[in-house]
């Protein structure tokens, strides 16, 4: 599969998650639409994860020839929802909302900064045209 196709599974997966995420985080908690969407928004973080560790770092330093720095927020994306859920079902809310905060911040927003702010970058590209 090459980069291009990857990257278009990727954005599918993302693009929602982002949605739902954002939807849930404002959303009231413990509620039927949140368990239900919160499962969806887990599994479409879950996927990202171990979707993008498949995509190769084209940016800056890489281990093994294949990964880079950006792959850390996929180890988050792989580990934050069982984590996440497995909190959940046990009652422990403080740590189900912790993984929740930090798979948003570190698996969507600050993973989302660094693939439109960063030159080089497929979204920069196609957002700023270089």
């Amino acid at each position: 599969m090459t980069y291009s196709e990857l990257s278009l599974i990727h954005l599918t997966t993302v693009v929602p998650a982002f949605a739902l995420g954002s939807w849930l985080m404002l959303r009231p908690k413990g509620t039927p639409p949140h368990r239900a969407l919160g499962k969806a928004y887990l599994l479409l973080m879950f996927a990202t994860g171990w979707l993008t560790l498949l995509m190769p770092a084209l940016l800056g330093p890489k281990l093994m020839n294949h990964f880079g720095l950006i792959h850390l927020f996929s180890l988050l994306a792989i580990v934050a929802p069982p984590r996440a859920l497995f909190a959940a079902r046990r009652g422990d809310i403080a740590t189900h909302r912790r993984a929740m905060i930090g798979l948003y911040v570190g698996g969507l927003l600050i993973a989302g900064f660094f693939a439109f702010a960063v030159p080089g970058r497929l979204l920069h590209r196609l957002l700023f045209g270089n």
